[in-house]
């Protein structure tokens, strides 16, 4: 997710000039008429991917699918920066007016903006079977953007830091106890810690959650969570923030962990082997192909959570990660949602796997020869659940992240945390 500030000012003059860039307008050549029937019509996107390299191929193959179909239609791609892209997609929907398709995350993200966006169903209907991680895009039944990944939260270690500790590479720990002990030894072979974090968004607390809550959370908690009946009184709930504020006060997380950006100084902690264990990612950033450049395929391992909670059963979280969405505002409905049929589409989705190293959404795909890492991850996704953190609104995130930076700096309890995440969840 590389950040690019020199968008802000340029986005924010062509929401005040531009009405955030008009949906499928139609392009006046110079001297021409605004009535031209031969005029090329246009459709507008909004993201923050189609302007990274890795993504180039990905979106090259979907722009050329939809022009087979639609070939008078151009496509502009207008690459925002990850860090302010939904405050400007917020300044856009209260506008009324913007950009025809948008990227969204699975969650609170897009199911709090569902209401300027157009339901997909009926459009998507021939896409259902093939392509998997819907429920993330989805609010009352309704579906509001087409998956182009799938997210989850792998916990990936370095099977090289476990080797020199004299530790079984091919045996991690099954309980919260054998990992505590697990990475004593490593750091006393090593000096690496036992967990990358970066924390500095806040984000960490999401993958803290999600990567090692089924492993602390009861099967009937977890299918309580996901259906929104949180039990903020549980003691397990509890526990997933005492075992955060105990991995800083026990030093199993890397120094300064609440001044290290997740997007992606972390991932450089993980690859370098100053940390044994990183919950990371399995789209397309802070994972096992970006670990690649330092680290060999055979040497990435993938675990599920350590049990803390008997009877939990650890399984992989993951959940639709990344999809397009149509506005409601656009001027038409159905050429804007064939151009997502493009962008989910078999052919690109595989050059997204291909080239960024993507679990893309569609089924069809087959990633297993990737390594074995990928391989590990492919198989769990059968038995997969939803990640824990994409049920929760995104207010009760923000508020989740920076609660989780007070608890780490000591500057409030478990008690008041969970208070206020309760509050906050029951408001919605």
């Amino acid at each position: 997710m590389k950040q690019r500030a020199l968008w802000s000012a340029l986005i924010a003059a062509a929401l005040a000039v531009a009405g955030c860039g008009s949906a499928t307008r139609t392009d006046t050549p110079s001297g021409g008429s605004s009535g031209d029937p031969q005029q090329q019509r246009k459709l507008v996107v909004w993201d923050w991917k189609s302007g990274e390299p890795a993504a180039a191929t990905y979106i090259e193959q979907a722009k050329a699918d939809f022009a087979k179909r639609h070939p008078e239609v151009s496509v502009e791609f207008v690459a925002q920066p990850f860090d302010q892209y939904y405050t400007l997609l917020g300044t856009a929907i209260q506008a009324g007016k913007g950009p025809d398709v948008m990227l969204f995350n699975g969650g609170g993200q897009i199911r709090d903006r569902a209401g300027a966006l157009l339901p997909l169903d009926s459009y998507m209907a021939g896409d259902k079977s093939r392509l998997a991680g819907w429920e993330a895009f989805s609010k009352d039944g309704k579906v509001y953007a087409a998956p182009v990944t799938l997210q989850g939260h792998p916990i990936y270690y370095n099977k090289a830091l476990y080797e020199k500790a004299g530790l079984d590479p091919a045996a991690p720990p099954k309980t919260w106890d054998e990992l505590v002990t697990g990475c004593a030894a490593i750091k006393k072979a090593t000096g690496a810690v036992c967990f990358a974090l970066g924390n500095k968004e806040g984000f960490g607390i999401q993958f803290f959650l999600s990567g090692l809550g089924s492993g602390i959370l009861t099967p009937r908690e977890y299918d309580d969570w996901i259906a929104g009946r949180r039990d903020w009184d549980s003691p397990n709930v509890r526990r997933v923030f005492e075992l955060w504020k105990q991995t800083g006060d026990k030093g199993l997380n890397n120094d300064g962990a609440n001044s290290t950006a997740m997007f992606s100084d972390v991932f450089t902690v993980f690859e370098t082997g100053k940390a044994a264990h990183i919950i990371g990612l399995m789209s397309d950033v802070g994972h096992w192909n970006d670990f690649a450049e330092f680290l060999p395929p055979d040497k990435i391992g993938v675990m599920t959570a350590p049990v803390v909670t008997e009877g939990a059963t650890p399984s992989l979280p993951y959940d639709g990660g990344i999809g397009y969405a149509v506005a409601k505002w656009t001027k038409d409905p159905a050429l804007a949602a064939d151009l997502v049929r493009s962008l989910t589409s078999t052919g690109a989705l595989t050059a997204f796997y291909q080239k960024a190293g993507a679990i893309a959404s569609d089924t069809t795909i087959d990633v297993t020869r990737a390594g074995p890492a990928v391989a590990a991850i492919a198989s769990e996704i059968k038995s997969g659940r939803p990640a824990l953190h994409v049920a929760l609104s995104s207010k009760t995130l923000d508020l989740m992240g920076r609660l989780s930076q007070q608890l780490l700096s000591g500057s409030t309890t478990v008690d008041k945390a969970v208070e206020q995440l309760a509050a906050s969840d029951r408001k919605g």
